[in-house]
């Protein structure tokens, strides 16, 4: 029969992970996840509410990428002549530009973005702009100084013309008047209301003023600068901020003073083109005055009038000679000049496309202007030290050098073109043996004036093209779309909050309960004893609820009285084969708390029900446990018995007030409890029993404890091993395992108690249990599992 389990055909099967009792376990903490889903509304709400909301506002420019088909102007040369475009790389330089110090530093400081106003309230303050701002504040220090402090103080209005001054720890000073000059620790400050009717009592608003170094630093951070399409010039500014307006106009007020950067620069290349120009033309009409007042002392002292007629004949074959002479004498004076301002000028732009015949200089020239603006354009946001700085100076050193060069190296061959030229020149003069020497005179003087005249004819149109150019300057990036963003907020989004906050409330319970049951190492189920105890499991307690000890009662149906009732049948089964004399039954445990006493009390009272005579004997005699059997006071028992040989074992039994049972509690507690176990005094409580009484119920000591109860055992027909949900630590399974192994306990069979029917321990849902579990507060039942 110890080999026999009533209840294992329940779960032959069963072997496998059952997922539905472990999602049964946490649904029975239900109460958890809703507690948690609540509490995580209440936090998302707050959050919500006190969370600033965050608005995203972009814009989107087209730069003008020169070096990459875009529009032409005064600072590059054609791709047509064979320049290196920068493409991609200008675009990311100009994004560079975009979010340099410098730039945002002149935003800041025209928007006035590092004095913030705050609108006090009870848990976050609200930060105002532009309208929004009560009051004005004018600070009387320098801007140098302003831009520099890091302070914080409010400013309470107590009426329309009266205000109140508090520092960063909310401590009052006295009443101003609003327009009075105000001493505070950082300086003067004039404090004037915006609008006269909009100033409300009472109400405080909190000046923050930053340095302007972290403003531009955050600000930095803060805008996002990405090419919108690949290897396109489309550029797209982000900033994500509380207030939309306000990152409206830091970035519209970004791009414009872009432009307006970027056009200076291009003024400033084209003011220093038109001064050379200048310069160049002023000396030119001194030197073409001089021509001309030397061609007329000639024909005065020589009395010339019309000689080209005279000679027109022996010209016309010296025509072609006579204009090559002019165009290489032209170049060699535009090369002087240009070599002239190169050395005396350095580090400034070198005039471009003034019709030099060697493309190498004109190239060299321009891209020297090029690599010269760019690195003006970088060193606003950065030092000398820099090695972008370094590496540009370099290659305009080379260049410089290369322009040098090339322009010796032109002036050489134009001057060695202009000799053979002249030679040719010679020889065809020399032909003309009957010209007067008056005509080779003039020619000389007449050749001198057409090439400073044709020189000043280039100069002043190359003039009029710089003028031009500077008329038409255009900025550097096109608005494709001005600085906008959506009303909704980009965060904190709704469903987001939402969703993250129903996780959590579902997530952080399900942690802490798994916590609580992967380090939970008592007995819970039937599983974890069947897993070590191969004995038979005769029955299921419900957990009590009450405070009653006996929940056996007459005509009661409740799930308390089935399961004793059910324990009854099952005792009987097992106890069949005994006839003719009491049926013994030990009531053991393995520590105390397991209800030993409430099922001995609930088993002798359910018995006692079926017309038995039933004697409950309290076994455990180190402990007195006389007002736990019965509520009054009552005599001798079971130690008193043991002692006095005197006493017979009806002088110590007694009726139950509370049931049809008799009682022999354990008496008083001797000082050698196992010595009077011994002592065979407890056969004759037992003979006595068996002649008197159908059923004996003994309530023992525990196993783990004291011995008592072994050495009591073989007096037992069946020994009830209760193991109670709950309280008894699964590695203590062992003690029952090998009492059930090594037969030290006759008939041994397991009693389970404090099953929780509502969790679905055990199998007393079959039985239709549950009646018992009375309806307490729910949290009470949360704070009780």
């Amino acid at each position: 029969m110890q080999n026999e389990n009533p209840y294992n055909y329940m779960f032959e099967d069963d072997e496998a992970v059952n997922y539905r009792e472990k999602f049964e376990k946490y649904a029975y903490n239900w109460k958890w996840f809703f507690i948690g889903i609540i509490i995580s509304a209440i936090g998302a709400s707050a959050y919500l509410k006190f969370i600033p909301k965050q608005y995203t506002v972009t814009t989107t420019i087209l730069v003008n990428d020169e070096n990459s088909k875009g529009l032409p102007s005064v600072l590059s040369a054609s791709e047509d002549l064979g320049l290196t475009t920068f493409g991609i790389t200008t675009v990311d330089n100009e994004i560079g530009m975009l979010k340099s110090f410098s730039l945002m530093e002149s935003v800041v400081k025209k928007l006035g973005t590092n004095i913030t106003f705050y609108e006090k309230g009870i848990f976050v303050n609200r930060e105002l702009y532009k309208n929004d701002v009560p009051f004005k504040i004018n600070f009387s220090l320098k801007d140098s100084l302003v831009y520099s402090k890091d302070t914080i103080f409010s400013i309470q209005a107590l009426s329309p013309t009266q205000f109140v001054l508090k520092n960063g720890r909310g401590t009052a000073s006295k009443v101003y008047l609003f327009g009075e000059n105000v001493q505070t620790d950082f300086g003067n400050i004039t404090v004037t209301p915006t609008v006269l009717k909009n100033v409300r009592k009472d109400e405080e608003i909190v000046v923050k003023v930053v340095p302007l170094e972290n403003i531009v630093e955050d600000l930095r951070k803060d805008i996002e600068v990405k090419v919108l399409y690949k290897k396109s010039s489309l550029i797209q500014l982000t900033l994500k901020a509380p207030i939309k307006v306000k990152s409206q106009d830091i970035l519209n007020n970004l791009v414009q003073q872009y432009n307006k950067d970027v056009v200076a620069d291009k003024e400033f290349i084209g003011k220093r083109n038109n001064i050379f120009i200048n310069e160049r033309l002023e000396l030119i009409k001194n030197e073409l005055s001089n021509v001309d007042q030397g061609v007329e002392n000639f024909k005065k002292n020589n009395q010339l009038t019309d000689i080209d007629s005279e000679s027109s004949l022996i010209l016309a074959s010296n025509a072609e000679l006579e204009k090559k002479i002019v165009d290489l004498n032209t170049q060699v004076r535009v090369a002087e000049y240009v070599t002239d301002y190169v050395n005396k000028n350095n580090e400034q732009i070198i005039p471009s496309n003034l019709g030099l015949s060697d493309d190498a200089v004109s190239t060299n020239s321009a891209r020297y202007n090029e690599l010269l603006m760019e690195r003006n354009r970088i060193l606003k946001s950065s030092s000398k030290k820099n090695p972008v700085i370094i590496n540009l100076d370099e290659q305009l050193q080379q260049l410089r050098t290369s322009i040098s060069h090339g322009l010796q190296n032109l002036k050489a061959s134009l001057n060695i073109a202009l000799n053979n030229t002249k030679r040719e020149e010679d020889k065809v003069f020399s032909r003309i043996y009957s010209a007067p020497k008056q005509e080779r005179q003039f020619k000389e003087f007449q050749r001198q004036q057409q090439i400073i005249e044709t020189l000043y004819l280039f100069l002043l149109q190359k003039r009029e093209e710089n003028a031009i150019s500077l008329a038409v300057t255009t900025p550097n990036a096109k608005i494709i779309d001005f600085a906008d963003g959506s009303s909704r907020p980009a965060s904190p989004k709704l469903i987001l909050v939402i969703i993250t906050a129903l996780s959590l409330g579902l997530l952080l319970p399900f942690i802490a309960l798994y916590i609580k049951f992967f380090f939970d190492n008592k007995v819970q189920s039937i599983k974890d004893i069947e897993s070590v105890i191969k004995a038979p499991i005769i029955g299921e307690i419900p957990k009590m609820v009450t405070g009653n000890k006996i929940g056996i009662h007459d005509n009661n149906n409740e799930g308390i009285s089935e399961s004793f009732r059910m324990l009854r049948t099952n005792i009987n089964f097992m106890l069949s084969k005994i006839k003719g004399r009491a049926k013994i039954i030990f009531i053991m445990s393995t520590t105390v708390g397991e209800g030993k006493t409430f099922t001995t009390l609930n088993l002798a009272s359910v018995i006692a029900l079926s017309n038995k005579k039933v004697l409950l004997i309290g076994g455990d005699i180190r402990k007195s446990n006389r007002n736990e059997y019965i509520n009054q006071n009552i005599g001798n028992g079971l130690s008193d018995f043991l002692m006095d040989n005197s006493l017979k074992v009806s002088d110590v039994i007694e009726p139950s007030v509370e049931g049809n049972y008799d009682i022999l509690n354990s008496g008083t507690v001797p000082p050698n409890p196992s010595e009077l176990l011994m002592n065979g005094r407890f056969d004759e409580i037992f003979d006595y029993a068996k002649d008197n009484y159908d059923y004996v119920v003994v309530d023992t000591a525990p196993v783990k404890m004291v011995t008592d109860a072994l050495l009591l055992s073989h007096h037992a027909d069946l020994c009830l091993y209760i193991i109670r949900f709950n309280n008894l630590d699964k590695r203590l399974l062992e003690i029952p395992k090998k009492m059930f192994n090594e037969k030290r306990l006759p008939n041994m069979a397991i009693l389970i108690n404090g099953v929780d029917l509502k969790r679905g321990y055990g199998y007393g849902q079959s039985y239709g249990y549950g009646k018992s579990i009375s309806k307490t507060n729910w949290w009470k039942k949360i704070i009780a599992g």
